[in-house]
């Protein structure tokens, strides 16, 4: 016969008050406990609209509106409960207020699910490497990949390549913008040279003469085209949906993107690490190379660049950025995160929704309910 569990911790309301005066930011759900201080810069809304209700009872916020939390959202805040509130939960707790009048119970549909949520047993071990376990997950591989954690995530028993899994967001800017703008003053002297023709590889009777004055255009074609890439990247790549039944495919799908949507704030993952990037920013310069003269694809490849570093820029803002309440980044955070917790199948871009706007994979808009 197992064991039974250990009794949840409890707090008096007045232990409460102590922590909500030294800085931290708890919260309730009924009478139960979370602490949510190091969610505060993750949180979608900002992290004053988390400070703004600490010490109350959020049933009621995680119905909406705004909008209404996903299941995943509420299964992300369990990893952050630490015990059961003393007393009447009904009864005043929140810096010298009384408790919301708007208070609610736990779905019952939800709460025995909620209390049952055990972090330390899982599908995997998370003691071990998981990239050679989740191959067998099988049929439950794509549930368990969408139900992200707070956790940090091992790929490799090697040190050495587990290393090169992981970066420091600042390492992008500081080894890609020299490149980018090594190459963009080296292409543009290119084109003052006045040497540089369209076409003359097939036909020097109709080559085209390239002035120096299309370098900006062929620059922002080449951030365009990278929001594109992105977009078609995110897609049809790291959202494939790899067969129940091979070990192999899943396996890639997670080290390619599944990890991420598994522990969506592991900072040492947010970013594309300098080794493998090397070898798709490789790819890409390469095949540029052989479809347009050197300076044209040169170009439009230091203008695809700039557009790769600001994209990586901002994927790691919209996760740990807190961005003011109605600005672009504000919505595009907002955006974000409703990807990773709610509608995995749409909202592929990062930079920008346009591509989401012109292929019709926008997130569903969610009704705005009044508050009486």
């Amino acid at each position: 016969m197992a064991p039974a569990p250990p009794p949840a911790a409890s707090f008096s309301p007045a232990e409460v008050q102590q922590r909500l005066a030294a800085g931290a930011c708890w919260v309730r759900c009924g009478a139960r406990l979370y602490d949510l201080t190091g969610f505060l810069r993750q949180h979608p809304g900002g992290e004053q609209l988390l400070r703004a209700r600490a010490g109350q009872d959020v049933s009621a916020d995680l119905d909406g509106p705004p909008h209404r939390h996903s299941a995943n959202a509420r299964l992300w805040l369990e990893q952050y409960y630490v015990g059961e509130l003393q007393g009447d939960p009904q009864g005043p707790m929140e810096k010298g207020t009384a408790a919301s009048a708007n208070t609610q119970k736990i779905d019952p549909a939800m709460e025995a699910k909620l209390k049952v949520v055990d972090w330390d047993k899982d599908l995997v071990d998370w003691q071990k490497p998981l990239l050679w376990q989740v191959g067998h997950l099988g049929e439950k591989y794509d549930e368990w990949v969408h139900q992200p954690v707070t956790r940090p995530i091992r790929l490799f028993y090697s040190d050495f390549i587990e290393a090169l899994t992981k970066t420091v967001w600042y390492s992008v800017p500081i080894i890609w913008m020299p490149l980018m703008l090594y190459l963009s003053w080296s292409y543009y002297r290119t084109f003052a040279q006045g040497n540089v023709r369209l076409f003359a590889s097939f036909t020097t009777e109709y080559s085209v003469a390239m002035p120096e004055s299309v370098f900006p255009g062929l620059f922002v074609l080449g951030m365009l085209l990278w929001t594109l890439t992105e977009y078609f990247i995110h897609r049809f790549l790291f959202h494939m949906t790899p067969p129940s039944n091979s070990y192999y495919l899943i396996t890639l799908h997670f080290i390619l993107h599944g990890q991420h949507h598994k522990a969506p704030f592991d900072e040492s993952r947010l970013v594309f690490p300098p080794v493998p990037a090397s070898l798709v920013i490789a790819f890409f310069y390469t095949a540029l190379r052989i479809l347009l003269p050197e300076a044209v694809g040169g170009t439009v490849f230091a203008g695809g660049l700039l557009g790769y570093v600001l994209y990586d820029m901002t994927h790691y803002y919209l996760h740990f950025g807190s961005p003011h309440k109605g600005s672009y980044l504000y919505s595009m955070k907002a955006h974000h995160v409703r990807h990773h917790f709610a509608h995995q199948k749409s909202g592929f871009g990062i930079s920008t929704k346009f591509w989401d706007y012109l292929f019709h994979t926008l997130m569903p808009e969610e009704p705005h309910l009044k508050i009486q």
